[in-house]
């Protein structure tokens, strides 16, 4: 098992396109497991490699050739280097092939050209304030640029996010036509154009400076830990530690996924690679297939929203809030730690109802044996928060940790890759980036958009108008928002189109800043598990032989803590640390019993306690549970406010009748002989 999950690992950074159905998903398998041919292969490796040499040269201020190059000239040079893989990489018609057709190879050299001017032009641009009064060329290069990002935006991220980036990039053409308050400055198109492309307002503005200066390091950091063997290691701890408990298949996937996600940032190539070790596995535990995939897909889902990598978005978060990424690492650990404890709780009581028994403990790897053959990389992580904590070293932490990596792996003979195995590596590295830089500057031109008509505002001033003052409509209009956004767009374009149009509200209607970014992070994310879309789901289902629509009303049920955790957080930010440690403490053990309450009530089972009866009463129970579960968890007043203690002492009074009467049905079941789980 082990040895599988490090192979399947190996494609875990490809793309996700952000389109549904089938095709998608077998786009995903395709691509993630296609061997570029000769040439083509070749310039990925060499494009790649000169991409982050480049960004070494930068981020350690080497000043290679004695040059120092501006902020501006190095984002050009990377979105060129990194369009043109897009265009090799991802064909015209989305279907994935070995070799790249010669307009392919045309537009790539088209990129790198017009890259070359906007960098060689840089210092003239900034001096000039050619984003206001552009000359004709840089006009027709601009434009040049334009489309060429369209396209790479369209390849890379569907026909979805590229009708939404063309129509926000052509809304300042006629937003003085629109009436209040959409009605903004408007532009000619001619001179809107070079503002997008020359603007740090735009597509070189906050999201590209993160991919330029964080997100690089993190993924490569995450893909050579994967193929240096990090990943069967988490795996193989995984087992070791829970592995031989009650559903502990589905408690293995939980963690090995979780971790995947956590590195690729990426939910349904997480699903496609590990998914098929974990669901296979599941199953010959005794878990149903629906319920195996709606596992898996859930993990899956929470390894982008868990520390300490995230994926690529918290970058672009820390980026865009002007704040270390340590901070936001560590705001998103409590909701991590909630998500993944309702869905570890859910499994526990699913196995106990159904009388499912863990792995047999022949067949787990030993714990003293795995962390032998793999605290190194726990070493290593511990290195690379050290350094981001202590030094506040974020840009180059993840490079020390690279260096790291390779050295110890090079030294031991176990996990020790070759060069082949090395030069697929960087390929699958460059897909990635290259993926990420096409939809982030698509998405950029939205922002431009928004900054060129003064929209940003006004909208806001509506919304809340709208809402009637309400802060609690105004979150559910919010969190529906972006999960009716989160159904069309990768998460990292999804993330930055609501934090331009929708986060201003939330924190003008006095939210914390913090906590509505995560807020509507997460909610960007339901999607994935919810149908109609639930392309998480629909892909675990694929491989599970399970049907997909019934896996992903499971998959909601499942997960259903991720649609109560951001309004916990958001309504009290002392679950994101931001507050006194009392109070963090206070909301944190509330939060965590009142979870394990909902979890209970969703599966019709109270861990500790024993199963609930069946039929109306049950069902009456369950709804006591849940309301109990949410009023002790609820984010009411002060953590030792009156109305904290007597919300919280009402939800512990609805809770008990449940409680009591699940010990019965435990005992009463017990006795008859029937099978329950200890």
């Amino acid at each position: 098992m082990p040895e599988t999950v490090q192979s399947a690992g190996a494609g875990a950074s490809g793309p996700s396109p952000a389109s549904t159905g089938s095709t998608v998903l077998d786009a995903e398998l395709t691509t993630a497991n296609l061997r570029l041919d000769g040439v083509l292969r070749w310039y990925v490796i060499a494009a790649t490699l000169g991409a982050v040499l480049l960004s070494v040269n930068q981020l350690f201020n080497l000043r290679l050739g004695n040059y120092t190059m501006l902020e501006g000239q190095y984002l050009y040079l990377l979105a060129g280097v990194f369009l043109s893989i897009a265009f090799v990489c991802f064909r015209i018609d989305g279907k994935a092939s070995a070799r790249a057709p010669w307009y392919d190879w045309l537009l790539a050299l088209v990129s790198l050209v017009v890259a070359a001017f906007f960098a060689a032009t840089a210092n003239e641009s900034l001096d000039s304030g050619w984003e206001y009064a552009a000359p004709p060329s840089a006009v027709w290069f601009s434009v040049l640029f334009y489309g060429l990002i369209l396209e790479a935006t369209r390849r890379a991220g569907g026909w979805v996010l590229f009708a939404i980036v063309g129509v926000f990039s052509l809304y300042p053409t006629f937003a003085g036509s629109m009436p209040d308050p959409l009605s903004g400055f408007q532009s000619p198109f001619l001179d809107l154009v070079p503002y997008f492309m020359i603007s740090s307002e735009a597509s070189f503005g906050i999201p590209m400076n993160a991919f330029g200066n964080l997100v690089i390091g993190f993924v490569l950091f995450g893909a050579i830990l994967q193929f240096t063997g990090g990943g069967k290691f988490f795996n193989n701890l995984a087992l070791a530690l829970v592995g031989q408990f009650r559903g502990g298949a589905a408690k293995v996937a939980i963690f090995a996924s979780g971790f995947m996600g956590s590195m690729s940032g990426s939910v349904i190539s997480n699903v496609l690679t590990t998914g098929a070790v974990s669901i296979p596995a599941m199953k010959r535990t005794g878990f149903s297939a629906r319920y195996a995939a709606a596992t898996e897909a859930c993990a899956s889902t929470g390894g982008v929203l868990m520390p300490p990598i995230m994926g690529a978005t918290a970058f672009v978060m820390a980026a865009w809030l002007s704040r270390p990424y340590v901070e936001i690492m560590m705001a998103a650990a409590v909701p991590s730690l909630l998500y993944y404890f309702g869905l570890f709780v859910q499994i526990d009581a699913y196995a106990a109802r159904n009388g499912l028994r863990g792995l047999p403990r022949q067949d787990l790897p030993r714990l003293g044996e795995t962390m032998r053959g793999g605290w190194q990389y726990i070493a290593v992580f511990a290195v690379l928060i050290f350094l981001m904590v202590a030094f506040r070293w974020e840009t180059t932490a993840p490079f020390y940790a690279i260096v790291l990596l390779l050295v110890i792996n090079q030294l031991s003979r176990r996990d020790r890759f070759s060069r082949d195995a090395f030069l697929d590596m960087i390929v699958s590295v460059g897909r990635t980036l290259a993926e990420l830089t096409a939809i982030v500057l698509g998405i950029g031109i939205i922002v431009g958009a928004f900054q060129a008509t003064g929209l940003t505002g006004p909208l806001a001033t509506e919304l809340i108008f709208i809402a009637g003052d309400n802060l609690f409509v105004l979150l559910v209009m919010g969190a529906i928002t972006s999960f009716v956004f989160g159904m069309g767009m990768p998460v990292t374009a999804c993330y930055i189109f609501l934090a331009v149009v929708l986060a201003p509200t939330l924190v003008q209607a006095g939210l914390n800043e913090l906590a509505v970014h995560l807020f509507i992070l997460y909610w960007g994310m339901v999607s994935f598990i919810t149908p109609p879309v639930a392309i998480g789901a629909f892909g675990a289902a694929t491989l599970a032989g399970a049907a997909p629509m019934r896996t992903g009303i499971e998959a909601m049920r499942l997960g259903g803590v991720i649609y109560i955790v951001p309004f916990f957080f958001v309504l009290n930010p002392a679950l994101i640390g931001e507050g006194t440690v009392p109070e963090m403490i206070v909301m944190f053990l509330g939060a965590l019993i009142g979870i394990w309450l909902i979890s209970a009530a969703l599966q019709g089972y109270v861990s500790f306690f024993g199963p609930l009866p069946q039929g109306v009463a049950g069902a009456v129970l369950r709804l006591l549970l849940f309301a109990g579960g949410m009023l002790i968890a609820a984010p009411v007043g002060g953590a030792f406010s009156l109305l904290h203690l007597g919300v919280t002492g009402a939800g512990v009074a609805l809770a008990t009748l449940p409680a009591i009467v699940a010990r019965r049905t435990r005992h009463r079941v017990s006795g008859t002989g029937q099978p329950v789980a200890q």
